[in-house]
């Protein structure tokens, strides 16, 4: 290889390994991958918790990633099992309140994904018109450990009932239902959805009535988790006018909490999966209005922020999930690198030029030594000089540069068959010099 292409490979090599250190330096900036599975706590199979999450993971799996939907008691489980660094669980759903004032560090709020009233059904004869009034009633308020428990406990303490009155019974489910059936208490708590069963059949018994908080928007004013609904006349089922009035509730909202570790982009998806699922309302809510950043007790985690803010990335939007997110996450690298390649190559061309120029430079020192030579030398010096010359026209012939610069090359070559036209016109002269008086 000759001189100048090898300075040709240096002054590129150079830039190379720059740009080679810059891009490894970058890289130290990038974040994992997504993991390609990950654990979500649900609630009990036949509940509404445990059928959103199968809907949110067949979306995820229809986009590569696989989620393990765990069956579990309900929220208070679920909580437990996200503040367990152990358990595996990455996402939980949650419901509003749960979490009391001691939320635990490292979890963070994904969004809301749909009301969930808290219903009070009385039996007949029972009367309260505020929530206070069921002090000295015997009140159903769910097993202890679901969210129903806990959060009948808390707005029961609001209004001055503490957690040990004698009337609160830990009983839920069919069990509460067939006590208050049969009066052996005069109301009952249950947090569920408008859908479910166990509220159509309480609603449709002319044995109980539902509960109407008349102060249901201070209940949501004090309590940041919860929303005030208000429920029409005849909603539920019109034929039968059920309600028979309407009806003033106040909702906390299932939530969908992370961990704080939980990878962004998989963040992304799981909103992009509970817009699917939710997105087009129900009884309570209007179409879009979930998932939400409010009624949470969560701190709203910086992903989702960002995605209530400005929607799904927008390589989601048009590249399929795991492509798109191998191009955000090398997306890092294109800023620094060409903040470092831009001014390289740059710097690149006049180098060569300079290293080019350098070379051929030296070539015309040497070229202009021996045509200093030339004249004053004798039949042997004219001999080395020819020999020095055509070294030098070898030399360069071997020389491989960049179109860009064959100009110069080529004037150097010719400038070599002058200068050896010259040495051998003196060379000439000296033979003829020496012959020309022999034959005189």
């Amino acid at each position: 290889m000759s001189r100048v292409s090898g300075s040709l490979w240096s002054v590129y090599g150079l830039a190379f390994i720059i740009a080679a250190a810059g891009f490894f330096v970058a890289w130290q900036f990038v974040g994992p991958p997504p993991p390609k599975t990950f654990r979500l706590a649900a609630g009990a199979k036949g509940g509404a918790y445990y059928a959103f999450a199968l809907r949110y993971a067949q979306f995820l799996e229809q986009r590569g990633v696989r989620v393990e939907v765990l069956e579990t008691s309900g929220t208070v489980e679920n909580l437990r099992l996200l503040r367990d660094p152990v358990s595996g669980v990455d996402v939980a759903l949650i419901q509003g309140g749960v979490a009391g004032d001691a939320v635990a560090p490292g979890l963070a709020g994904l969004g809301s994904v749909c009301l969930e009233p808290l219903w009070v059904l009385l039996r007949e004869g029972t009367t309260a018109a505020v929530f206070g009034n069921l002090k000295d009633k015997r009140v159903a308020i769910g097993l202890e450990g679901s969210g129903t428990h806990e959060l009948s406990l808390r707005l029961l303490e609001a209004n001055g009932i503490g957690r040990q009155a004698p009337g609160l019974l830990p009983l839920g489910g069919s069990n509460a239902v067939e006590a208050l059936l049969d009066g052996r208490v005069d109301a009952m708590m249950t947090v569920a959805s408008i859908d479910a069963e166990i509220v159509k059949r309480l609603l449709s018994d002319n044995r109980v009535a539902p509960f109407s908080f008349a102060r249901a928007d201070a209940y949501a004013r004090r309590f940041r988790f919860l929303k005030a609904v208000r429920l029409p006349r005849g909603v539920i089922d019109l034929a039968h006018d059920r309600p028979p009035q309407d009806l003033a509730l106040v909702s906390p909202a299932a939530t969908l909490v992370a961990r704080d570790t939980f990878h962004p982009a998989l963040a992304d998806l799981m909103l992009q999966a509970a817009a699917a699922v939710h997105a087009s309302g129900d009884l309570l809510s209007d179409p879009g209005q979930f998932p939400s950043p409010l009624y949470l007790d969560f701190p709203l985690s910086r992903d989702a922020q960002r995605y209530f803010k400005h929607g799904p990335p927008v390589l989601q939007r048009f590249l399929p999930f795991w492509l798109a997110t191998t191009v955000d996450r090398v997306k890092i690298l294109v800023v620094p690198l060409l903040v470092l390649l831009m001014p390289i190559f740059k710097i690149v061309p006049p180098t060569l030029n300079w290293r080019i120029r350098g070379k051929i430079t030296r070539w015309y020192r040497r070229l202009y030594s021996i045509d200093s030579r030339v004249e004053g030398a004798d039949a042997a010096a004219a001999l080395a000089l020819l020999d020095e010359i055509e070294g030098v026209e070898r030399e360069v012939l071997r020389v491989m540069v960049p179109l860009g610069y064959a100009d110069q090359l080529y004037n150097l070559r010719a400038h070599i068959v002058l200068v050896r036209n010259m040495i051998l016109a003196r060379k000439h002269r000296l033979e003829q010099g020496r012959s020309g008086p022999a034959r005189g």
